[in-house]
């Protein structure tokens, strides 16, 4: 974020200073232009809480971002990109009514069923065995070694994907994010992003195939067996919702559990409080959350020229609402940049609202709460190492740190 000689606003996502703290350029979008043209990013961002909000539920407002860019590609290109474009065009994240009123309904029942709403015990076993591993380290790395972990293998277990491929998933799933998630700073994304879609579709093609021929209980069979209104998913959507499973529970929970430690080790009161808490709150895991969440924001796309606070959005326009901005709204929230573990109440956006909210939000706050409270029951002593700050990801639209060395000693 900088002043440039006209006084207008220049936004840039790609400079390390702004991935590693963006609140500051938020701060100001807000005061100085909330609804900005970034002609970096040839996009709106929107950073005012009621704002974002307004795009999250405008009828003007359509998730399916992915049409203009692939007929905006080169000949070359387009045929490089088809079969990740094929499957991202699947994901109910991507889909406008009336496709995705009917892809949720499904999904909703499999996501609604006992083996998706009863993973307490599942979790706190992944937890248990996972800090076991820890014990008798004094140096980790958090996010390889705890927070990638957690979700990875919650989803693994419950997709019914052995662990021994973990190395695979996670390869073809960072593969997805160089694009999926905005990388800013990636030359080769699209070649990537291509590969890592045919790898994992290939992967749930065989899985799902298998999974049909054995029958049995879990989430997969529920999701292959789920209808509304005698509808089902064929075989290119059950693979697309698998992808969008591990994709977006793998990587938005990884983010929301090593953000919400990095903030509790970055400000010791609040750290102290969190230990100290004699009943474990969910209220706390929420304010954690909304002052450094999982996302940094969603794109829409503009269906209808409308006006959004004195600004003419255009039919076609590309739209970031940041949600990490709006959470730290000073018109929505008090003290927006202090962190309240008893805040009440906090009406953060981190799991969207409307439609398009996350389906797999009881999920992810089960795993965040459970990973972060027993760890620090278990290493309450736990602290950054000072000369090895972390590192945060290249993305638009992810907020989460690849790596996070701390002392656990």
């Amino acid at each position: 974020m900088q002043t440039i000689t006209n006084s207008t606003l220049l936004y840039d996502p790609r400079d390390p200073a702004v991935m590693a703290d963006p609140f500051p350029a938020y701060r100001r979008l807000q005061t100085e232009d909330p609804v900005h043209w970034s002609p970096a990013l040839k996009s709106w961002v929107i950073t005012r809480y009621d704002d974002v909000k307004a795009v999250l539920l405008h009828d003007a407002m359509s998730v399916n971002k992915l049409d203009a860019f692939y007929q905006s590609l080169p000949a070359d290109d387009a045929a490089r990109m088809r079969d990740i474009i094929h499957y991202l065009k699947l994901w109910v994240a991507f889909q406008d009514p009336p496709d995705h009123t009917r892809m949720r309904m499904i999904m909703r029942k499999a996501f609604m069923a006992s083996t998706y709403n009863n993973m307490e015990g599942a979790i706190t076993g992944i937890v248990t065995q996972l800090l076991n591993d820890l014990d008798g380290n004094s140096e980790i790395d958090f996010i390889a070694d705890y927070a990638l972990l957690v979700p990875a293998y919650v989803i693994m277990d419950l997709l019914g994907l052995p662990r021994a491929q973990l190395r695979d998933i996670k390869k073809w799933a960072d593969d997805m994010a160089v694009f999926i998630g905005g990388a800013r700073n990636a030359d080769d994304k699209y070649q990537r992003a291509e590969s890592g879609c045919r790898n994992m579709a290939d992967c749930f093609r065989k899985l799902i195939n298998k999974t049909r021929q054995q029958g049995g209980e879990g989430f997969l069979p529920d999701l292959i067996n789920a209808e509304f209104e005698g509808d089902s998913l064929n075989d290119d959507e059950l693979i697309a919702c698998c992808i969008l499973v591990l994709f977006a529970g793998h990587e938005t929970t990884t983010n929301l559990i090593g953000n919400s430690l990095l903030t509790l080790l970055r400000n010791p009161d609040s750290f102290s409080e969190f230990k100290s808490a004699t009943e474990f709150n969910s209220t706390a895991c929420e304010e954690l959350m909304r002052y450094d969440g999982p996302s940094n924001g969603i794109v829409r796309s503009v269906t209808r020229d409308h006006e959004l606070a004195g600004k003419t959005l255009r039919a076609g326009d590309r739209i970031y609402a940041m949600l990490n901005a709006a959470n730290r709204d000073p018109i929505a929230f008090s003290n927006p940049d202090t962190i309240d573990l008893q805040r009440r109440p906090n009406r953060h956006l981190v799991f969207g609202t409307g439609i398009h909210s996350c389906l797999g939000v009881q999920l992810a706050r089960q795993e965040g709460r459970i990973a972060l409270r027993e760890f620090v029951q278990r290493f309450p002593s736990a602290t950054l190492i000072t000369d090895k700050p972390p590192t945060w990801q290249d993305a638009m639209v992810p907020r989460g740190t690849k790596t996070l060395p701390i002392n656990l000693n």
